[in-house]
C-alpha cells in the first residue's frame, strides 16, 4: 500500500519500497522471514553496493589519515598570528560548565556546515575562502573529527581538528575564559 505522494507506507504481499532489495514469498525462510533477492539498489538505481559497514574506531581512523591534526599549542600559536580560525563545536552545556576559549568562534555542531561554507547564504563573516585555516575543537577531539570529514567534502582544504579538543587545550594551561557574553568581534584571518 502506498501513500497519497507514493510514500510507500505499508507493504503488503509483493511490494517493496523504491530502491529496497526485491522480496518474493517463495524467498522465505523456515523461519518465517523473507530474504533479500540480489543486491540492494541504491535510490539512484545506479546498481552499486556500498562498502561493507566499519566499527567508529576504524571510521575515525581513516578519517584522520586524510588530514593533519594539530596540537594545542600550535593552534594557540596559529589562533594568535591570524593564521586559522579556531571554531568551537561543543554545545552549550560543555561551554557553560568548563568556559570559553577567548577568539574562538563558537557554531552548534548542527549549524557548522552552514555557517563556514563560504558559498553558504548562512555563512559566518569569518568564513570568507575555501582556503581558510579552520582548526575544530570539541570536547575530547572525536566529534571534531567527523567534522573535519564533512568541511572537506565542502572544498574547505585546510581544515583539521584540535588533538584531544578543549579538554587537551585546558590541560596544556592555555588561556580558558569563563565569563559568557557578547562573541568578541570577528577577527581577521588571513589566507595563504
Amino acid at each position: 500500500m502506498s501513500g497519497a505522494r507514493g510514500d510507500s507506507v505499508v507493504h503488503g504481499v509483493g511490494e517493496r519500497p523504491v530502491g529496497g532489495p526485491e522480496l518474493r514469498g517463495s524467498d522465505v525462510s523456515d523461519g518465517g522471514e523473507q530474504q533479500a533477492v540480489g543486491s540492494f539498489r541504491s535510490p539512484a538505481g545506479d546498481n552499486s553496493t556500498a562498502e561493507p559497514p566499519v566499527g567508529i574506531d576504524e571510521f575515525l581512523e581513516r578519517v584522520r589519515a586524510g588530514y593533519e591534526r594539530i596540537e594545542p599549542r600550535d593552534a594557540y600559536k596559529a589562533l594568535q598570528g591570524g593564521e586559522a580560525l579556531l571554531v568551537d563545536i561543543r554545545y552549550a552545556a560543555l561551554r557553560e560548565r568548563d568556559g570559553l576559549i577567548p577568539g574562538a568562534l563558537v557554531v552548534e555542531r548542527n549549524e557548522l556546515e552552514w555557517r563556514l561554507d563560504p558559498q553558504g547564504s548562512h555563512r559566518a563573516p569569518e568564513a570568507t575562502s575555501h582556503d581558510l585555516r579552520v582548526v575544530v575543537l570539541c570536547n575530547e577531539g572525536y566529534a571534531s573529527s567527523l567534522a573535519v570529514e564533512t568541511l572537506r567534502r565542502l572544498g574547505l582544504r585546510r581544515a583539521t581538528d584540535l588533538v584531544g579538543g578543549f579538554q587537551a587545550w585546558r590541560a596544556a594551561g592555555l588561556p580558558v575564559t569563563t565569563e559568557v557574553g557578547p562573541p568578541p568581534p570577528p577577527r581577521a584571518v588571513h589566507a595563504p
